[in-house]
């Protein structure tokens, strides 16, 4: 693991194998150490990294009772730190959105690019956004809570099908950063683009896309949306799967990234 200094800001990261750079990003409330399943897949051919957005993780928080730092600036500046220039970003929810706001400010620069959980929000996508996850994203916790839950993301089965990978998730979710954060809620910053300017501007992406949701993901109809509105994008919607789907359902995830990565040209060729 390591830190380095994106805009101001202590931001940690967890890096391992070697090979083209390929860069995942989190989701809200989530943290770089939960993509381990693809750091197992993927470290033997490509360079994985992924860091812990601001609020989040090991990385600093910013100042309470201001807005976030931009997730796409945060984005460009941890490439800049690292010196990459041609990455293969993946990201999930939170991360997809700034994948997919970053590339549209480098319509070409990715080697490849995989948003999942996330597609061209409309207000019906939003409006069946799951209570649990609204509440997450609005409302501060009680000084209490030593341990934050994951409803939202996954199926209802989950947390009792498979125990100890939930209780994994919410383990490395919970660390001081994020607790801070989630007492203390900040006002997100978009701009350039603005949320609501990115149907507009997705079309320009010309990086090779595949769009990956879960079945039972609510914004299963805007990843569809994206798909529809990028040229030459593909898109995987996995049976039973939830949000979180590079989580719970790793094993498709990962199945479908890899053969995606198998046919980009800039890997191949």
């Amino acid at each position: 693991m390591g830190f380095v200094e994106v805009n101001g800001i202590d931001i940690h990261y967890v890096a391992e194998g070697e090979g083209p750079p390929l860069v995942f990003l989190h989701g809200f409330g989530s943290c770089a150490e939960a993509w381990y399943q693809q750091f197992a897949v993927f470290g033997a051919r490509f360079r994985c990294i992924a860091y812990d957005s601001v609020n989040h993780g090991h990385s600093a928080n910013s100042p309470a009772g201001q807005p976030e730092p931009d997730r796409a600036d945060e984005l460009e500046g941890f490439l800049a730190a690292l010196g990459i220039e041609s990455p293969i970003v993946a990201g999930n929810s939170m991360g997809a959105l700034t994948l997919l706001r970053w590339a549209t400010r480098h319509p070409d620069r990715a080697r490849a690019l995989v948003p999942s959980g996330m597609g061209v929000m409309s207000a019906q996508a939003e409006g069946a956004m799951p209570a649990a996850t609204r509440r997450a994203l609005t409302e501060a916790v009680g000084d209490d809570v030593l341990f934050l839950p994951g409803e939202g993301g996954f199926t209802e089965s989950f947390p009792l099908s498979r125990p100890l990978q939930y209780q994994r998730y919410i383990r490395l979710r919970s660390t001081a950063t994020r607790l801070e954060a989630s007492r203390r809620p900040r006002r997100v910053s978009f701009a350039n683009p603005g949320r609501d300017e990115l149907a507009g501007l997705v079309a320009s992406i010309s990086s090779p896309m595949q769009v990956i949701v879960g079945e039972k993901d609510w914004l299963a109809e805007a990843a569809r949306q994206l798909h529809a509105l990028v040229p030459g994008s593909h898109l995987e919607v996995i049976p039973g799967a939830p949000h979180n789907v590079y989580y719970e359902t790793a094993e498709q995830y990962n199945s479908v990234l890899a053969r995606f990565l198998a046919d980009v040209p800039a890997l191949t060729g």
